[in-house]
This record gives structure tokens, sequence and C-alpha cells, in this order.
């Protein structure tokens, strides 16, 4: 994509725009985690069936954020997040006026395929235009919005379910439409190039991440091997075609593959804490939508508020030893849960501080080292893949949690949480030794880069 101006320090405040647009998306996400507990009693529907609401989302939302981001080698940025901003805002109007649970998950796979251009274009902009003395900065800012967002979504979601409906939050998603002329404003103006867009791949790899979480949902061998199938075509599609959808360099690198890893395992335990931290504080402490949002909001505002320092820790002290500290925070926030969630509703509010700040650390200096690590050719397609990733992780959160919640049958006690819990402990393990792993071999090749020098 040809650039009409190169990376600047001007270019900073249109991030200071796009990190609000991500803060009303995120937003739309907890709200709906919030009001989960009335939706599941207004349609009669399993925890499973009720976390597609929030798992389809994320699988939409995977699937249409790389889709988003490898058009912006051919498209203006501006242009594709007008086009999703639209879709957006015209699928919150059909979720206020959604009467049954079918139109509702509608509402929310359509407001999905709109929202993947906000946040996956916004890193893509970032890693484009913002210098890298300060791109460390412009990462932990889009962090801080989404750690804000995180906050602000259960309070203004509990607060409107207890007193409205659940219909009536579409109504705050629909302001999105509102950045739209601020866009064209302040965006850098970009010229189309001509390219192809490979919709095979596209398919495929919507095809491969849908079956994977309807395997882990179901425990359906048909899924798992619809699933291996359309993986191993998509395969064979990126390494036969002049502009795969997913490129295979990338696949490949194996520095890149374990910074995905860790950075997926962050959002299976962040949307698994989202999904179980409501049900729990409904069912286990008889908490209400509104009470529900004032227990999860201070962790998320004190991370919005740190992610500041962390860009600044980023540019002083580099990615890897915020990657370690994302670690111990989110493995710190799964031993609270774990233990002593079910002694007292405070203590899922301290154990959440923790998760969202590893959370936004996380964010952040994952998504900085991988514009680091990859050429700058790939760094587009790079962060849409790792954001494709992150989302699946998403989705596999919800749909994990609720299926070893299931083993156990309502009501619920604080017994029947241990299971879910723990697990997210084993995850948080294998991501410490991934992420050990690759600051082994990172260390081992710088060292062999200098004695060749």
């Amino acid at each position: 994509m040809p650039l009409t101006s190169r990376p600047s320090q001007e270019h900073f405040r249109t991030v200071f725009i796009l990190a609000a647009t991500i803060l009303i998306v995120v937003m739309n996400t907890t709200m709906f985690n919030i009001a989960l507990p009335n939706i599941l009693k207004d349609f009669s529907l399993m925890p499973s069936e009720g976390a597609w609401i929030v798992s389809g989302y994320s699988i939409v939302l995977a699937i249409f954020t790389i889709t988003f981001t490898r058009l912006s080698d051919y498209m203006p940025i501006r242009t594709l997040l007008t086009i999703g901003i639209c879709i957006f805002s015209l699928s919150s109007i059909i979720g206020f006026l959604a009467d049954s649970y079918v139109w509702l998950l509608i509402a929310r796979l359509c407001q999905a395929a709109g929202a993947a251009a906000i946040p996956g274009l916004s890193m893509v902009f970032a890693g484009r235009y913002i210098p890298m003395t300060r791109r460390g900065s412009a990462y932990a800012l889009i962090a801080s919005a989404t750690s804000l967002g995180f906050g602000l979504g259960p309070v203004i979601g509990g607060l409107i379910t207890d007193y409205l409906n659940w219909n009536y939050l579409f109504i705050v998603t629909i302001m999105v439409f509102l950045v739209i002329p601020v866009l064209y404003k302040f965006m850098p103006v970009e010229k189309s190039e001509k390219g192809r867009f490979d919709v095979i791949g596209a398919f495929l790899s919507g095809i491969s991440a849908t079956m994977f979480l309807l395997y882990i949902s179901t425990l359906t061998p048909y899924y798992l091997l619809s699933g291996l199938l359309a993986a191993s075509l998509l395969w064979w599609r990126v390494n036969r075609t002049n502009a795969p959808f997913i490129q295979p360099e990338l696949v490949k690198n194996s520095h890149y593959r374990r910074i995905v890893f860790t950075s997926y395992i962050g959002f299976t335990l962040h949307f698994a804490v989202l999904f179980l931290m409501p049900i729990m504080l409904e069912q286990v402490y008889g908490r209400g939508a509104a009470a529900i949002g004032f227990i999860i909001f201070p962790g998320a505002m004190l991370s919005a508020a740190a992610a500041i320092y962390v860009g600044r820790l980023i540019d002083a002290y580099g990615n890897i030893k915020i990657l370690f500290l994302s670690q111990v925070l989110l493995m710190i926030s799964a031993l609270i849960f774990f233990f002593l969630a079910g002694k007292s509703p405070y203590m899922i509010m301290i154990a959440y501080m923790f998760t969202s700040f590893g959370f936004s650390s996380l964010s952040s200096s994952s998504t900085n080292e991988v514009s680091r690590i990859l050429p700058k050719e790939q760094i587009g397609a790079g962060i849409g893949l790792k954001q494709q990733m992150q989302f699946i992780g998403s989705a596999t959160g919800s749909v994990l949690a609720g299926i070893l919640l299931e083993f156990s049958s309502q009501p619920y006690t604080a017994e029947n949480f241990i299971l879910p819990f723990g697990s997210l402990i084993v995850l948080m393990t294998a991501s410490i030794i991934v992420l050990c792993l690759y600051s082994y071999r990172i260390r081992r090749m710088e060292f062999v880069q200098k004695t060749d020098i």
C-alpha cells in the first residue's frame, strides 16, 4: 500500500481516535457478558448454548479481522474502517429490535463482522505510521482503551440490564457511527493498489476455526475431521497461490508461532474468566447485573490506567520483560480464582485486577514484539493472523468454560467452579513454558548474530 506520508509523531493523535472507537467495540463484548445470566433465563438456554452469544461473536471477529487486515494491503485503512463501522452500527439496530434468540445471535454475528475492522486495522495503522521509538506507547494506548472498555462495559451493561432490558445495550454501540467524520478529517489519505484477495483461503480459514470450536463445544468427531480437512486444504492453498490469505512464511516462523500461542492462551484465560465471573457472582453470591459490573470495574480501570506506564516500560526495557510480567500476573489471577473465588466476591474483584492488568500487558507487548521480529512487508498480515488467533482464543475460553461448568448441575455452588478455574492454571503453565523457550531462542539467535559480526 503506497503511503502519502511517512511515519510521524503527528499520527499519534489518530491512535487516540482509533482507541476511542475500540473502547466502544470492547464495551460491546463485556456488556453482553454481564447480561448473559438474564439472556439465559429469557430464552431458557443452557450455559454452553448461551456461550455462543460470546463465542460466536469471537469466531466471526476472528475471521473478519484477518480479512480486513489483508485487505489493507490493497485498500485505504480509512475506507475499510468506514465499511466496518457502518456494518457494526446497522447490526446494532437489528439487535435492538431482536425478540428471539435467533435474531439476537444474528445481530451479534453481524456486529462482529463490522467490529473486526477496528482493532486489527488500528494495530496495522500504528505499525505503519508510528515510529518504532513510540510504537510501544501506541500499542499500550490501544490496550488501555481495551482495558477501559472491559471496565466500563460491565458497569454500563449491568445498569442497562437491571433498569431497562438487554436490548438497550445495542443503543450504546450505535454511537460508533459518529466516529466516521472524525476519521475522514484526521486519518492520512492512502491510494488503492491493485491486488487479488484470496477468497477461497479466507473461506477455508473461517471453516477451520468454526469446526475447531464446534468440536470443543460438542466433542463430535465429525467437526474435528471437518476442521482438519479444512486446515489441510488451507495449507495446500496458501502454498500454491501467489497472494495467499495467510502467508506461509508466518506459519513457518517459529518465533512468531510462539508469540501467537502465548497471546492465544492469554485471550482464552481472559474470556473464560469474563464468562465465569457473572454466573458465579449471580448464582453463588446472588448479585444482580449492576452489582456484578461494579465488582469487575476496579480491575479494568486499574489496567487502563497502568497501560500507559506499560507502554513506557516497553519502550524502555523491551517487550520480553513485559511479556514475562504479563505471564506472572495472569498466573497469579488464575491461582486466586482457583483457591479464593469461592470464599468472597471481593476475592473475585482482586483476582480480576491481576487478570486485567496481565491481559493489557500481554496485548501491547506481544503486538509490539510481532512488529519487531517480522519484516516490514509481513507486519500487516502478521498482526492480522495474530488477532485472528486471539479471537479464536476468546471463543475457546467462553466455550471451554461453559462445557466444564456443565459437568455440574444448576444451581451452581462455589465448588462447581473449581474445575474451570483449575484448567486456567494448566493453560498458563503451558504459556509460560513456551515464552521461556521463545526468550532462550531469541537471545541465542542475537548472540550468534553478534558473534558473526
